[in-house]
């Protein structure tokens, strides 16, 4: 009986750990924390979150979820603009998707403050981040640290790695 109540606390904690990531990201590629330097995407590292973000079953599932996230939180808290990190985070980054859709962003909130880092491929695009993550429901301020990183080809990605490692 204690191995099997064992084996299922450590399976308990092993999801739990798993499942605690601190950031949202718009792309796999996008940065771990806001707080990391981010860098150039390539062409297809941009033409694949493009493709993602743009195709209907994306967009369907990244509208389903903003809409669930809002009737959960009317139903517990009325149209209160009180929010958890985690339900901000994950709407903010389901905003930015959609709506900039080549982005490779983090989204990390903490107490309404939202901190936004990582690189868009158009320089209108760092203008749409504050206005749109505002428009969530409990954010009260936006910290946007994105930059302008146009995509780079990867043979000049691999000769700047090389030129690096001769220096």
């Amino acid at each position: 009986m204690k191995k099997i109540a064992t084996v299922l606390l450590s399976s308990v904690l092993l999801v739990g750990a798993v499942a605690c990531q601190d950031v949202s990201k718009t792309s796999s590629d996008s940065p771990d924390s806001p707080q990391a330097s981010p860098s150039a995407p390539t062409q297809d590292t941009v033409k694949d979150s493009q493709e993602d973000a743009q195709s209907q079953v994306r967009r369907d599932q990244l509208n389903s979820d903003i809409r669930a996230n809002e009737q959960r939180n009317n139903a517990f808290n009325g149209s209160d603009q009180q929010r958890s990190d985690d339900q901000i985070e994950t709407e903010v980054r389901s905003k930015l998707e959609a709506n900039i859709p080549k982005s490779q962003l983090a989204v990390e909130a903490e107490k309404g403050v939202v901190t936004i880092n990582g690189t868009v491929p158009d320089q209108q695009d760092i203008q749409k981040i504050d206005p749109l993550a505002m428009q969530i429901k409990g954010v009260k301020s936006v910290q946007n640290k994105a930059t302008y990183a146009p995509p780079t080809n990867d043979n000049q990605q691999n000769n700047q790695g090389q030129n690096q490692n001769k220096q």
